[in-house]
């Protein structure tokens, strides 16, 4: 007799348990200041330590961090410790924001070995199925809940005003970019297959890695002949590192430099414990060709395969500073905090690299960071502007 299928909170239970089995309470701690820096959500007070996370969160990452410690620890005894803290039931949006972390830093790790805290590529759906489409793709250690920032969502938004659709991806953002890319244009597919009125506008909306993650499926759809692609109409990029981002190219030998912005300062402590969708950030792979047979750690030069923008399809890019104005140090320097200007805008010292977009479709916020890009009013209305 097959045994019934355990409660999701089972699963998590299991898929912690291994990770803590696996792990070690340096890597608990980095994910820990990843969630707390990056994944942190709207209307949680600050941490009274910095890179320490507090409530249901703060308990969970103690609490793995206390049984790496034990050694010959059993199976009952770690479920006895975390069952408490994820079998309660609690936790909703941040224990979604903490598994995305997880599987941002772990992710490939997690598939490799089944752990159940693997995310699955899923597309969702908010609203009745309207002519205009927009797919919202959200950025490294995040999900598609953290579209919603200082009570403002592009998508809803994009409903509101325009009239789109939103449909969000949430995806495994540890795992090879291309990988991800394949299956977003298989779910595309199945996704335009299925909707129920002839769409007219289909927009790829891309935050950070979600801007590489929407090319990369581009570029498989239109190998593979899938009819979407030529149904794409629009493009639009939020702080997309399109050449990469210092955050992994610099390793783990110059924390120094990535400690000067809080939110790639946890990526300095990873060394070789990073996943495959963060050391593809080194130069903003895309392609399966960009990795295979290569070993993804060595410090080499940009081997990329050239992938221009597709052709026939509205690009626009939106890139962020830090600084004040154009120019200044924290302009050159950190760009957004994560993704220089350069890379954000496409631009590149090889002429086939550099992508090219109009000059009028692409724009320069100062003063926003990275993840003011989700939030800031002047963004939201150069989005509407653009896709009106």
């Amino acid at each position: 007799m097959t045994p019934p299928k355990p409660p999701a909170r089972s699963a998590d239970l299991r898929g912690a348990v291994r990770l803590a089995t696996d792990a070690t309470a340096g890597l608990t701690g980095l994910v820990e200041a990843v969630h707390e820096r990056i994944a942190r959500l709207p209307g949680f007070k600050p941490p009274a330590q910095a890179g320490r996370t507090r409530g249901i969160t703060g308990l969970v990452y103690k609490t793995v961090r206390g049984v790496t410690r034990v050694a010959g620890g059993s199976i009952d005894a770690l479920l006895g410790l975390l069952a408490p803290v994820l079998g309660t039931g609690q936790g909703g949006a941040e224990r979604e924001a903490i598994v995305a972390a997880l599987n941002g830093v772990l992710g490939d790790y997690l598939v490799t070995t089944g752990n159940p805290l693997a995310t699955p590529m899923t597309l969702r759906v908010a609203g009745p199925a309207t002519a205009r489409v927009v797919v919202l793709a959200h950025g490294l250690c995040m999900n598609d809940l953290q579209w919603q920032r200082d009570g403002h969502d592009h998508g809803s938004a994009l409903h509101r005003d325009l009239g789109y659709t939103p449909v969000y991806l949430r995806y495994n953002t540890g795992q090879y970019i291309s990988v991800n890319g394949r299956a977003l244009a298989a779910q595309l597919q199945e996704l335009l297959d299925r909707w129920p009125v002839p769409v007219q506008r289909l927009v790829l909306l891309g935050h950070s890695m979600g801007g590489l993650v929407s090319r990369s499926a581009v570029h498989h759809a239109r190998a593979a002949g899938l009819p979407w692609a030529d149904q794409l109409t629009d493009m639009v990029f939020l702080g997309s590192p399109h050449h990469g981002a210092p955050l992994e190219r610099a390793g783990n030998w110059v924390d120094i430099v990535l400690g000067a912005t809080p939110y790639a300062a946890p990526f300095a402590r990873l060394g070789k414990v990073r996943s495959a969708g963060i050391t593809d950030l080194r130069h903003g792979n895309l392609l399966d060709e960009d990795w295979l047979g290569r070993d993804r750690f060595a410090r080499t030069g940009d081997r990329r395969q050239p992938v221009p923008l597709p052709r026939g399809v509205r690009c626009f890019t939106a890139a962020a500073t830090t600084g004040g104005q154009r120019g200044d140090m924290k302009d050159r320097l950190l760009g957004d905090g994560l993704v220089p200007l350069d890379s954000a805008l496409g631009r590149h010292a090889d002429a086939a690299r550099t992508l090219a977009f109009a000059r009028t479709r692409q724009r320069t916020f100062t003063g926003v960071n990275h993840l003011d890009l989700l939030s800031d009013a002047g963004v939201y209305q150069q989005l509407r502007r653009w896709l009106a």
